[in-house]
């Protein structure tokens, strides 16, 4: 006699089933707009002559701020919407530009303003310590990747739909400590050529995840149609 396995049954139900294409969503939209890897060179200049373990600590805190300001956002994202009266396909819609904006200078190989403005490097160096400011906001958890966080809390109907979007924060903050923490070493093994290509190839991924939001708010809306029939 053939007995059903549940554990195996649920296995099959995670592979094959939503949680992974929205684990998948969650983490390439949220690592593509903190993006540590395009927030390198900044923060060499900014720890121009600094010491290793004074630089370790520093990405350690920009790391940490960066978690804490996202999931921040994360827990009070439903409680946003209804204070202000903001409804979930508007903010897709406003994300999507603010993504799509990120996205073109991230093509072109350049940090975008909304994550560093003119003149923060050059500031941040002179700080004492600059893990908080400009480090963990806005260069890592900038408006885009708070913009991100709250249009995927939006879309959140069960527990484990928050709990990957936190974990994915969390993969992000602790990719991002090491690739800050190890910049010079990233930056010898890349080179500045490898750095710019991957960083256009996030551009490009982001570019479509902005159209996709774009495009789920306007059929939210009902100002375009759900789905296309074929010939």
């Amino acid at each position: 006699m053939i007995f059903d396995n549940p554990a195996a049954g649920v296995i099959n139900e995670l592979r094959n089933g939503p949680y992974v294409r929205f684990s998948l969503l969650a983490v390439s939209s949220i690592f593509f707009l903190v993006d540590p890897f395009a927030a390198i060179p900044s923060f060499l200049a900014i720890t121009d002559g600094v010491d290793a373990a004074r630089r370790s600590r520093m990405a350690r805190k920009g790391a940490l701020t960066c978690f804490i300001v996202l999931t921040a956002f994360a827990v009070a994202g439903r409680l946003i919407f209804r204070m202000f009266g903001i409804t979930l396909p508007a903010f897709e819609v406003a994300g999507g530009l603010i993504l799509l904006l990120i996205g073109l200078d991230m093509l072109e190989a350049k940090r975008s303003p909304t994550q560093e403005a003119s003149g923060d490097t050059e500031e941040a160096s002179h700080k004492e310590d600059a893990g908080i400011v400009p480090l963990g906001i806005p260069m890592l958890a900038g408006p885009g990747a708070i913009s991100s966080v709250m249009v995927l809390v939006g879309q959140v109907t069960t527990a484990w739909q928050m709990a990957a979007i936190v974990g994915c924060i969390a993969f992000t903050a602790v990719v991002s400590y090491f690739v800050l923490s190890g910049a010079s070493r990233v930056r010898g093994f890349l080179g500045e050529t490898g750095i710019r290509i991957l960083v256009r190839i996030m551009g490009l991924l982001l570019v479509a995840l902005a159209m996709q939001f774009f495009v789920n708010g306007l059929t939210d809306l009902g100002l375009i149609q759900r789905q296309v029939g074929g010939g």
